[in-house]
């Protein structure tokens, strides 16, 4: 116990160094970060609000087969735009955040990065809980696979 007491007090200082000096880092080229930040607030939007869409469109042809089979191309193109115009205006409102760095942590900024974590974690888990719902044999399947 000792040893990593020693070991805590010891990584802390030279850890909390790096953060302030790569702070100040990205405080001094803030417009560079600020691009490249919206670029990766993209992308992470894409994949997170892509993985959500594939999982609500997945269920969608468990439960609604006829309707997915007569209007697939339009759903999926539908669920496509949702898509990128999610993580475009994330990325957007990330940009706009980071404009000045006096006024950071910007509330537009924290509140997009929030949102762009939140949906579609909140999205697939009402998604799991409504075929949970609809199918009660569904539920020891998903605890079978939350547990492997």
């Amino acid at each position: 116990m000792q040893e990593i007491i020693f070991l805590v007090i010891g990584v802390t200082t030279p850890v909390g160094i790096l953060a302030v000096n790569g702070s100040a880092f990205v405080m001094r080229n803030l417009a560079s970060f600020r691009l490249i930040l919206s670029i990766c607030a993209l992308v992470s939007a894409l994949f997170l609000n892509g993985l959500a869409a594939y999982e609500i469109l997945r269920r969608s042809h468990l439960h609604l087969p006829d309707l997915m089979a007569e209007y697939r191309n339009w759903i999926y193109a539908l669920a496509g735009l949702i898509v990128v115009l999610s993580a475009t205006v994330g990325a957007y409102f990330t940009y706009l955040g980071m404009r000045d760095p006096s006024r950071l942590p910007d509330r537009i900024a924290v509140f997009t990065a929030l949102g762009l974590l939140l949906v579609p974690f909140a999205i697939t888990y009402v998604a799991r809980r409504i075929e949970e719902r609809r199918n009660p044999a569904a539920k020891p399947a998903t605890q079978a696979r939350a547990r492997r």
